[in-house]
């Protein structure tokens, strides 16, 4: 998961001071497929690869310099996001190929998913508002309302893609 939140990373639109990726998308998976520790470890592997300069990030960049910058606060949340996501996984798990339980399993995935967002959300606008200066005002459209269709979207769709791929894989689940 955490390689392919790097390739998530790298579909991305430039939107100053915060770029629009798919980065969400893959960190609510993590959670959703991996549970709350294996997928908090898959988006801790991901953000310490970049820190130490791998180019994993948007428009491949990597480094320090990346986690420090105005966006890390994002980057940071992704493993108590993934973590916090990842509190649906047995939800998921226990999904069987019955109507009612996977509703129920895809409501409680993006439920859970939104509480993941919110994680994202305070940990990356908090990080922002004190990198750039930038009044909370400003950070809070540019760096929350923005993207909050967008990530909702996301999160509907990792909730789906959990509950699809749940009975293949959930035997490899511990």
């Amino acid at each position: 998961m955490a390689a392919v939140t790097a390739v998530a990373a790298q579909i991305a639109i430039p939107t100053p001071p915060v770029p629009f990726t798919l980065q969400v998308l893959a960190v609510l998976l993590s959670g959703l497929l991996l549970g709350a520790r294996y997928g908090a470890l898959a988006q801790a592997v991901y953000v310490l690869v970049g820190a130490i300069g791998v180019p994993v990030f948007a428009q491949f960049s990597g480094g320090p310099g990346v986690v420090l910058g105005p966006t890390g606060g994002y980057l940071i949340s992704y493993p108590i996001a993934a973590a916090v996501a990842g509190l649906a996984a047995s939800a998921v798990a226990g999904s069987s190929l019955a109507g009612s339980s996977r509703r129920r399993a895809f409501w409680t995935s993006f439920l859970w998913g939104c509480a993941g967002l919110a994680v994202i959300y305070a940990f990356g606008a908090t990080w922002l508002a004190v990198a750039t200066g930038l009044p909370s005002g400003v950070v809070f459209v540019q760096g929350v309302l923005i993207f909050v269709p967008f990530d909702l979207i996301k999160a509907a769709l990792a909730a789906l893609v959990a509950v699809a791929a749940a009975p293949a894989i959930s035997g490899s689940r511990t």
